[in-house]
């Protein structure tokens, strides 16, 4: 086994599935399952969930919202997706739990990096909502920040495309993916992976990141055993 503990990245919008909004019940079993089978490798795993499908705080402020208004209903909506994800696993017999960045029991523990590690260690799967809980700063950058936090052995960014390429491959055909590159290439080829402020927090702190396809069942698994799937980023 590669990595013994990670961070799971996930977007909101891939909560969605087929549609732009809500949550598919369909998605949800399929990422649980993957989740679980880690878990069952005896792999530690946390998961930080964006809010997109529901909220989107920059967004929102093109409508009117106030940006710090519109962030804080974006980690709300980080949190209804946390919620939903612990429900679908305690489902499949998993054991999860919600920590939010937030006071708001009983919905969720207030995150504590201590009993995140705790729960990790007796085979929990950890949820961490509500981003960093400050505003101006997206659930990319909580993930990098929890990730180094909880002392976790790479951020995995599952999406739905599978890796980094020269270009977007969904718009560009000819785009050519990457198996390997340095926090540096990215920069000075301005590709499009995290946001800045997530980006600088893993090369500054030392935290490999691996961008890969979430919605190819047995892809999370491949990862922890150590498949060359997606994309490294190291220094």
């Amino acid at each position: 086994m590669q990595y013994s503990r990670i961070l799971l990245k996930l977007s909101g919008e891939s909560l969605a599935g087929e549609g732009n909004q809500g949550i598919s019940d369909t998605v949800l079993h399929e990422y649980s399952k993957q989740v679980i089978d880690v878990l069952n490798l005896g792999c530690e795993v946390a998961i930080v969930i964006g809010g997109g499908n529901i909220f989107r705080g920059l967004s929102g402020t093109e409508s009117g919202f106030d940006r710090l208004k519109g962030d804080q209903m974006g980690m709300l909506a980080t949190v209804i997706n946390s919620l939903a994800l612990e429900s679908a696993l305690v489902r499949l017999g998993a054991k999860a739990r919600v920590f939010t960045s937030i006071r708001m029991e009983p919905v969720g523990e207030l995150y504590n990096r201590d009993r995140v590690l705790e729960a990790m260690g007796n085979k929990t799967v950890c949820i961490l909502a509500g981003g960093t809980g400050n505003p101006f700063f997206t659930t990319d950058t909580a993930a990098a920040l929890r990730a180094v936090e909880i002392g976790a052995d790479v951020l995995l960014k599952g999406t739905r495309v599978d890796g980094v390429y020269t270009a977007d491959p969904e718009k560009d055909p000819s785009a050519t993916k990457f198996d390997k590159i340095s926090f540096e290439d990215v920069i000075s080829k301005r590709l499009k992976v995290m946001d800045s402020t997530a980006f600088t927090m893993c090369r500054d702190n030392n935290m490999p990141l691996v961008v890969f396809d979430m919605n190819k069942p047995g892809n999370l698994s491949k990862l922890i055993e150590g498949d060359a799937i997606g994309t490294l980023v190291s220094n």
